[in-house]
């Protein structure tokens, strides 16, 4: 069965930063795309970052682009996001995703597995 574990969240002041993982098991072979998206209280999930399975394709939401990196190390099944100068609006739960096919997507809808969520608090 396949897992999705994030790990890497918590409380940090804005300007701060943090770094999120998301660990994959339960399959031999790395996903060909991954994804974060993020879900703040009373609103939608929304697209954070994607990447291609050779790290050579990133794509970035506007409001990240800049202070988030996405990255991946296929030898661990990990996918991270680094968040620097964070602000209070960065506030969510931030979710990994998994997707099987070579394109990188920014849509829910396009992801097969999703991890539980891992908490992040920027506070002002």
């Amino acid at each position: 069965q396949v897992q999705l574990v994030e790990s890497g969240g918590g409380l940090v002041q804005a300007g701060g930063s943090l770094r999120l993982s998301c660990a994959v098991s339960g399959r031999t072979f790395s996903w060909p795309t991954m994804g974060w998206f993020r879900q703040a209280p009373g609103k939608e999930r929304e697209f954070v970052a994607t990447i291609s399975w050779s790290g050579g394709v990133t794509y970035y939401a506007d409001s990240v682009k800049g202070r988030f990196t996405i990255s991946r190390d296929n030898v661990k099944n990990t996918v991270y996001l680094q968040m620097n100068s964070l602000k209070p609006e960065d506030t969510a739960v931030y979710y990994c995703a998994a997707r099987d096919t070579i394109m990188v997507a920014t849509s829910t809808s396009d992801y097969d597995y999703w991890g539980q969520g891992t908490q992040v608090t920027v506070s002002s």
